[in-house]
């Protein structure tokens, strides 16, 4: 009996001492709405769908304190379909984020499947977070890559207001070190209302004629894509200044598909439980498509507690120069007509 009290004292100190040295948080988010979404060569829509503002997900979490201000940390998030339940990103188990890593005062490092530097800076700048119909991405740098597998990033720590950080995604192709590769990196500088940022990608996409499969047909069959943007926020107090600025060239086999600029300028406005967003997006193709566009987007949110958001977002846009090539999407998909507007639910845990 003794030796049973001695034991459970035992496992139980372990325990504790486990529990303070280590960190493990469950988290989701559901968001569901009513879209109508017009203009589209096969005609109006109205949908329940879900990802509206943000992409339903659930997530795991934790972090764990190695002693002399190491710490290791890891997130597992999956996205999903609240409207039927099914697995977002193309059947992913943790398809929005799977990654591990280190810490500590020279910086953090992160192995696996993240959002790139130029998908960040995308969510820092734009008044809809990359979000609602009015997102940023339905036109701007449209086809650049949100996520990376098989990718390392390295962060800085932030001095005096300046940050940086770099990215490598293996391409894993036999034959090919290029074939598939992923590099990238940003730098920025905040300080009180200002926030500023640059960030560049470079992307291989697969080779046919070295991997035997179909390479990235988004603009014509391309297999290099390079983004540039530069991104700045500044925050009057009674309002907070949006602006962005990119360019993205797209390539297969020195013939340039895409040559274009995106120019954005946008605002929020918050009051009380209230926030009015909008903004203005530019599209400046240079390449033979000449696929020119702009994007006018306004939206609204109303947070009823801490956790509930409701919100409602309008946008349309004007594809010159040809058919509805640049559509009105939300945050996880890509829509279908060249105006949407919202009206939705958001819940976080």
């Amino acid at each position: 009996m003794k030796k049973t009290i001695l034991a459970l004292a035992v496992l139980g100190a372990c325990a504790g001492g486990a529990s303070a040295q280590s960190n493990v948080t469950i988290y989701g988010l559901v968001d569901l709405g009513v879209v109508r979404e017009s203009g589209g060569p096969a005609g109006s829509m109205t949908k329940l769908t879900s990802g509206i503002a943000n992409g339903s997900r659930l997530g795991f979490k934790g972090i764990e304190n190695l002693g002399g201000d190491l710490s290791a940390f890891f997130q597992l998030e999956n996205g999903f379909q609240a409207d039927t339940g099914t697995l977002g990103q193309g059947g992913l188990l943790f398809g929005r984020q799977a990654f591990v890593g280190l810490s500590n005062g020279f910086g953090t490092i992160k192995l696996g499947r993240q959002y790139t530097p130029i998908d960040d800076l995308v969510g820092a700048v734009d008044p809809f977070g990359n979000g609602y119909a009015g997102r940023l991405q339905n036109v701007f740098m449209k086809g650049y890559l949100s996520r990376v597998d098989n990718d390392v990033m390295y962060s800085t720590p932030t001095i005096n207001g300046f940050s940086a950080n770099v990215a490598y995604g293996f391409g894993e192709v036999a034959g090919s070190a290029s074939a598939n590769r992923y590099v990238a990196g940003s730098a920025g500088y905040t300080s009180g209302p200002l926030f500023v940022r640059i960030a560049h990608q470079n992307r291989n996409n697969l080779i046919p004629s070295v991997v035997g499969a179909s390479a990235n047909t988004a603009f014509g069959n391309a297999t290099n894509d390079k983004n540039t943007m530069l991104g700045a926020t500044y925050n009057f107090g009674v309002v907070k200044a949006h602006a962005a600025y990119a360019i993205t060239k797209t390539g297969n086999v020195g013939t340039r598909l895409v040559d274009a600029t995106d120019a954005m300028v946008g605002v929020s406005v918050p009051f009380g439980a209230n926030t009015v967003m909008a903004s203005y997006i530019r599209r400046n193709d240079k390449s033979a498509n000449n696929r020119d566009a702009d994007q006018i987007a306004i939206g609204y949110n109303y947070v009823m507690s801490k956790r509930t958001t409701l919100y409602a977002a309008y946008a349309y846009i004007n594809n010159k120069n040809g058919p509805v090539f640049y559509t009105a999407g939300s945050a996880i998909e890509g829509g279908s007509g060249n105006k949407a507007l919202d009206l939705g639910i958001r819940h976080t845990f």
